[in-house]
């Protein structure tokens, strides 16, 4: 009889859930469900942004937007010297949740450092009681859930990968043929992870489109997430086929403050966009992203000053910085991911190796080394090889003729959900280029 009601429970569950998508998809307004809003820590090197999809996912499942909320802080520094800053950023960003919620307490996710984090957080009992269920991604192994809370353990299940580790007492899941970064933004970790917190598998585990999607986020400086005071982040609509710009002025301007925050900006669906953040005596630099889906709140828009300085310059040839949370594989035969800039493939097993955590990349830097227009697919270019989630190829990308750039991405040898996206031939000497592919195949 039990059995009975909390399977009738469950289905009441789900068809308020399904109800909630539909609003939600038809562009009612969000869905104020009796759920915990959800904190997510990143790990060494990261950011919200690796939350990016799973905020979407539970917004798709009717989860209110603003339920949903990230810690950051400087990914390049070791542990313990900081900590107690991060705790506290920790505890005003639950008090804040709680506040907008009214909900008495949150559900926590680190992953990778970002567990790390979260365990020393619960030791401390008053924290771990404002905790409602914890979930560890590929991080920290204990012989208990930390601070007593219940907790979901994912694993990465990469082949060649160390045997996963274990939370004794919490629920463990290794997630096969996935990588550390990817355990965190997949589709497969995301029905895991929403169905610890609800009790019930989701309505979908798809990202749901939306006619006019709402997009924010922060500029920040990469590894150590601070705002970059004084910016300016201008929106640009451009053509899909070229990147070029379509209207003389952008769709919308906005000087950023110490915080780095911007938006939100309304934008269209399928339609192509790029952002430019202009900085104070530094080369402009040019974000080209995939047509939005839905509202994300997430976007963060990297510079690295440091990392800048040492990047070949040229009126003769552009580079391109390529991001996607999911590692690139280059020594996995039929399941290699393709990244074909104007045709030549610079995936191999020497660009792209797999299987160790911090090896397997996620951020992807085309460019000329030494600026001599030779290319040499062989090597990783200085200083990439040395950084852990990045790493890089030496290819010659003419300015000369001055088309546009093409990228033909084929992800883990997935022909079905290949794309193609095009950035414009902006020389290195004038400014900057990133590209940011999706996580996720539709």
């Amino acid at each position: 009889m039990q059995e009975a009601s909390r399977g009738f429970r469950r289905r009441v569950a789900a068809l308020a859930t399904l109800a909630c998508v539909a609003a939600l998809t038809s562009g009612f307004g969000a869905c104020q469900r009796h759920v915990d809003p959800i904190l997510f820590v990143h790990g060494g090197s990261g950011s919200g942004a690796q939350f990016e999809s799973q905020a979407m996912r539970f917004a798709s499942n009717g989860y209110p937007p603003e339920y949903i909320d990230v810690v950051e802080y400087d990914s390049g520094l070791e542990f313990p010297d900081d900590l107690p800053q991060v705790h506290a950023a920790i505890d005003a960003r639950i008090a804040e949740l709680r506040a907008r919620t009214r909900r008495a307490q949150v559900d926590l996710v680190g992953h990778s450092r970002g567990t790390t984090v979260s365990h020393a957080y619960l030791a401390f009992p008053d924290r771990a009681a404002n905790v409602a269920h914890y979930i560890n991604l590929d991080g920290r192994s204990s012989d208990a859930p930390p601070g007593g809370v219940p907790t979901l353990a994912l694993w990465a299940g990469a082949v060649d990968r160390p045997v996963p580790g274990e939370i004794a007492g919490a629920k463990n899941v290794t997630i096969p043929n996935q990588e550390h970064v990817e355990v965190a933004s997949s589709e497969a970790s995301f029905f895991e992870m929403y169905a610890f917190l609800r009790g019930h598998p989701p309505i979908t585990t798809k990202i749901l489109p939306q006619a006019r999607p709402q997009i924010s986020g922060r500029v920040v400086t990469f590894p150590d997430n601070r705002g970059v005071d004084g910016a300016t982040v201008e929106l640009w609509r451009i053509r899909g086929d070229t990147a070029e710009r379509i209207r003389s002025r952008p769709e919308a301007t906005e000087p950023v403050g110490p915080d780095g925050a911007f938006g939100p900006f309304r934008v269209w669906f399928g339609a192509h966009y790029e952002f430019a953040v202009l900085r104070a005596g530094q080369r402009p630099v040019h974000y080209f992203y995939e047509p939005f889906l839905r509202s994300d709140h997430l976007v963060r828009l990297n510079t690295s000053p440091a990392l800048e300085a040492v990047l070949p310059r040229s009126d003769d040839h552009t580079g391109v910085g390529i991001l996607r949370f999911k590692e690139f594989w280059g020594d996995r035969g039929s399941e290699n991911d393709v990244l074909s800039i104007n045709g030549t493939d610079v995936i191999n097993p020497t660009t792209a190796p797999s299987g160790e955590v911090g090896v397997a990349s996620v951020g992807f830097f085309v460019l000329d080394a030494g600026a001599d227009g030779v290319s040499d697919l062989n090597r990783i270019p200085f200083p990439f090889e040395l950084l852990p989630f990045l790493t890089g190829a030496d290819l010659f990308i003419p300015t000369d003729p001055p088309d546009p750039v093409s990228i033909v991405t084929v992800p883990r040898g997935n022909l079905g959900a290949m794309r193609v996206l095009h950035f414009r031939n902006i020389p290195s000497t004038q400014g900057l280029i990133q590209v940011q592919l999706r996580d996720f195949e539709r």
